[in-house]
């Protein structure tokens, strides 16, 4: 059986959790095929939301940015610690070629790490890129610091001309490097369970909103004390894998997210079950955010090239209120909230571009194994 690889950004979840609806949406049309997995992160998402079998090898495939926590991050540190990576791409890049002929991989797509495309060059198998921006793209907003590592941006700019080619999301940045791109709809977790069937099992009342808080993989480091100043007219949810029973503030709902997995629930079913999310802007929450029709209170992540992309665009997509950090530390949210919900919701976005995206990896698998001779999968 051939095997696709799935080269995955260990930063964060947003590159996760989009990859995995795409396996999981392959898997059903092509269960002959096998999946590997060359990605560093956190195994439990992997387990808890990939529905067929796969394979896996855990090292590091990119760098992304050193974050303090999901509103700060070290510029400088993350320049320096991906010069050092990319500096041995080379040889990383030809152990990575052998690494994907033993699992007979004959298909790279790479959500966004440039060594996926340099080992599938070394193969000699085709590689895509599909994400919404570049890690090229993301450094040079980095440029005070790119005279420690001057080869890095051209490095990974050299690696993804080895793709044959990228699948751009919306929200975009990057790309100039590639030689062919398409751009293709949002990919989006969508909720399974219906909004009261989800707040029923979670026991989130049904009769006064609910806001979830939501900071991603690397939490925040400051919060309120105390319940925010929108209990009770709002209900507040905290959904953390370090939350423990008894620990939320009165007026605060927690829930653990194995809890959350161990009902048969997913996260995208506790998006669409509230009424706003408060969070930092991130593809993978401001995809659940859209696909679900839930509100969303953003602050500022810090220097990352993205988030300028996404406050930019984002109205166009959802409902959308800022929030500074001294009133989202402070628990002043009920202001934000307000604006957010007073808007008018914006037209429905495409969100097919899971689907898209299987469709043009079952058409390359197709084609190459075809001009090989060998019999069509």
């Amino acid at each position: 059986m051939p095997a696709v690889a799935f080269y995955i950004s260990g930063h964060g979840y947003g590159h996760a959790s989009r990859q995995i609806e795409v396996i999981n949406a392959f898997a059903r049309r092509r269960p002959d095929v096998r999946i590997f997995v060359r990605s560093a992160v956190t195994r439990w998402l992997l387990d808890a939301t990939i529905v067929p079998p796969f394979e896996i090898d855990d090292r590091p495939s990119d760098t992304g940015v050193v974050q303090i926590d999901s509103l700060h991050l070290d510029a400088e540190a993350s320049i320096a610690q991906a010069g050092a990576f990319y500096r041995t791409l080379d040889a990383r890049a030809e152990a990575e070629a052998g690494l994907l002929q033993r699992h007979g991989a004959v298909l790279v797509v790479a959500d966004a790490p440039p060594l996926g495309c340099a080992a599938a060059a070394r193969a000699g198998i085709p590689s895509f890129v599909v994400s919404n921006f570049t890690w090229d793209w993301i450094y040079q907003g980095y440029a005070e610091y790119l005279a420690a590592a001057p080869d890095l941006v051209p490095t990974i700019q050299a690696a993804y001309r080895q793709a044959h080619g990228a699948w751009r999301l919306p929200m975009h940045g990057g790309f100039e490097t590639f030689p062919v791109v398409e751009d293709i709809p949002l990919i989006a977790r969508h909720a399974a369970r219906g909004r009261d069937d989800v707040r029923r099992a979670l026991g989130i009342a049904r009769d006064r909103p609910a806001v979830l808080a939501s900071f991603g993989a690397y939490g925040v480091s400051r919060m309120p004390d105390g319940a925010p100043d929108c209990v009770p007219a709002w209900t507040v949810v905290v959904s953390d894998r370090t939350l423990q029973a008894g620990t939320a503030p009165d007026g605060v709902l927690g829930i653990h997210e194995d809890a959350l997995y161990a009902q048969g629930l997913r996260y995208e079913d506790l998006v669409g079950a509230v009424d706003a999310v408060l969070t930092k802007p991130g593809y993978g929450i401001v995809s659940e955010c859209v696909a679900n029709g839930t509100a969303m209170v953003y602050t500022s992540r810090g220097r990352f090239a993205e988030y300028d992309v996404f406050v930019e665009e984002m109205p166009r997509y959802l409902r959308c209120a800022f929030i500074s950090h001294g009133d989202l530390e402070a628990g002043r949210w009920r202001a934000a909230l307000e604006r957010a919900l007073a808007q008018p919701a914006p037209p429905p976005a495409a969100t097919s571009g899971a689907g898209v995206a299987v469709a043009r990896i079952i058409e390359m698998l197709g084609e190459m194994l075809e001009n090989r001779g060998d019999r069509p999968l």
